[in-house]
């Protein structure tokens, strides 16, 4: 066998055994709903072993974050705008909660008092803590198609300050044909 071979072999083995980079499934595989020939379907990423699985060591649920996985498919054959998206999180006793942006994900704590820390010769050292969701995978894995065209899909995640309950929804609205500017009927997905 080459090295090269031998090599090959090895990395293959390796990779296997590292964490594949997330990929979101069809929307038909998540709780979804069809209108329209465009499916949308969702999935909060309520658990630890989840939110490991798109945000690695970082759990979005620790720090009051619900992270939901949205996906649309769209087979209608026209393109559709979704830059006027708006979504809730609709709890099992009707109460509502708005996205909170990803850009705006990080100021979620508010400010904190530095740790200060009296050094040997007495001057104030102060200690810097990182905040856990100023992190790339918020931003970055955040839905943000303006566009989907026919027979494309979009995925990405949006966040609410919410726990997860069984028997809440999601409730989306503001997907339009491009062409005509006509909106979509709206969808709401229940989770069970």
């Amino acid at each position: 066998m080459s090295i090269a071979a031998l090599f090959g072999a090895y990395k293959a083995a390796g990779e296997d055994k590292k964490d594949a980079p997330f990929r979101a499934e069809p929307a038909a595989s998540y709780a979804h709903q069809s209108n329209s020939g465009v499916t949308v379907g969702a999935d909060p990423f309520s658990t630890a072993e989840k939110a490991k699985t798109a945000f690695g060591k970082l759990d979005p649920n620790k720090h009051g974050l619900l992270p939901i996985l949205v996906v649309i498919q769209n087979d209608s054959g026209k393109a559709i705008r979704a830059d006027n998206l708006k979504l809730e999180y609709i709890g099992p006793d009707r109460s509502r909660v708005a996205v909170t942006p990803a850009s705006e994900v990080k100021y979620i704590g508010g400010p904190r008092r530095p740790n200060v820390m009296s050094g040997p010769t007495g001057v104030p050292k102060v200690l810097k803590r990182k905040n856990p969701l100023d992190a790339w995978e918020i931003e970055g894995r955040a839905f943000s198609a303006k566009m989907i065209p026919p027979g494309e899909s979009a995925s990405g995640f949006f966040y609410f300050e919410a726990r997860h309950l069984r028997g809440s929804r999601l409730y989306l609205t503001g997907l339009e044909e491009a062409e005509t500017r006509k909106e979509l009927f709206y969808y709401e997905i229940p989770f069970e």
